[in-house]
């Protein structure tokens, strides 16, 4: 299976491109992607620069522009697919359905991919997206059990991508409209989700108050580790229960489901961070590729290799095995 790696700088790139990965995702430095994050991000000499060096390497690179456009401004993500497609992009990751027809009709020999912010969760829009816009690979939203995956694949000939590690965020559900509620900045339209120039921390008598927009998301106590205040891992009251209820502070780490993730018929594994640093990004990309190329030997594959870079050292595999409450 071909592992599709963050690269949220020109030197994540050459280090995940060293480390083994087989395909980049990344995007340009404006809101046309959904890590529109400043430090992050490539502009247009640094991307062609780094698609010349990852495909002088045998490796891929798909631009993200994921984003959905504002209206009335909609040149902005025009130029981007354009641009991409003259740097070499060997895919643009799309989510607009009029992205993705405009992709279609002005650039019809550059490859497009479906963002799991389209969130198409089973074969008939999977089967939609390729018949009306010639999408040949879908992101699938971190919602779905292996067997899911497996009957969407019975049902259509498109590839199929899943996550397999990092961050859990959905991209849908409501939950990028609350951080937008929150901070007036929306992760699906200006990429940006609990921008740091939203986040508050206050010590209240030995607490910390973790705020983001003037909403409290955790009050932790001395010693507990304090997870960065995203609304969708925020701890929340409802009824006589309080915790973590839309998500747990924690990593998605799915290495062990592997071989039944290649058995339901997945054609890529994707590794969220493009946030994170290259040496995060070279030892995740490491043991990835070490997993995949044991299994296509046929040998044992290795365990607990990434419990030292989870978030809080602590992981889930998420919807993949149905545990949310």
């Amino acid at each position: 299976m071909e592992i599709v790696c963050p690269a949220g700088t020109p030197a994540s790139l050459r280090a995940a491109v060293t480390a083994g990965a087989h395909t980049i995702y990344c995007g340009f430095a404006d809101e046309t992607n959904a890590r529109n994050f400043p430090g992050l991000n490539f502009d247009r000499s640094e991307m062609h620069e780094g698609i010349a060096f990852a495909h002088a390497r045998g490796a891929k690179v798909l631009v993200a522009i994921n984003t959905f456009p504002r209206a009335g401004d909609e040149a902005l993500w025009h130029r981007a697919v354009a641009d991409a497609e003259s740097c070499g992009a060997d895919a643009v990751i799309l989510a607009d359905l009029g992205l993705l027809d405009h992709a279609a009709r002005h650039h019809p020999g550059l490859r497009r991919h479906l963002s799991v912010q389209a969130a198409a969760s089973n074969a008939d829009a999977l089967n939609f997206y390729a018949d009306t816009f010639g999408v040949k690979r879908v992101v699938l939203p971190r919602v779905l059990s292996v067997p899911e995956i497996a009957a969407i694949n019975a049902e259509t000939d498109v590839e199929t991508e899943v996550f397999v590690y990092g961050g859990l965020c959905v991209m849908a559900e409501g939950r990028c409209s609350l951080s937008s509620y929150a901070t007036g900045r929306s992760p699906n339209m200006n990429g940006v989700c609990s921008p740091a120039s939203h986040v508050e921390y206050h010590d209240e008598g030995g607490v910390l108050d973790a705020r983001l927009g003037g909403y409290t998301i955790h009050r932790v106590g001395k010693d507990q580790p304090a997870p960065y205040p995203t609304l969708c891992k925020g701890c929340f009251s409802a009824g006589d229960k309080t915790g973590h209820l839309f998500e747990d502070p924690v990593s998605l780490n799915a290495e062990q489901l592997i071989p039944q993730l290649q058995k339901a018929g997945v054609t890529a594994l994707k590794i969220e961070g493009r946030q994170r640093s290259r040496s995060y990004v070279a030892q995740v990309v490491r043991n990835f590729r070490a997993a995949v190329d044991a299994l296509d030997a046929g040998l044992p594959m290795p365990e607990g290799m990434l419990a030292r870079l989870s978030e809080g050292q602590a992981m889930t595999t998420g919807a993949y095995k149905k545990t949310w409450r």
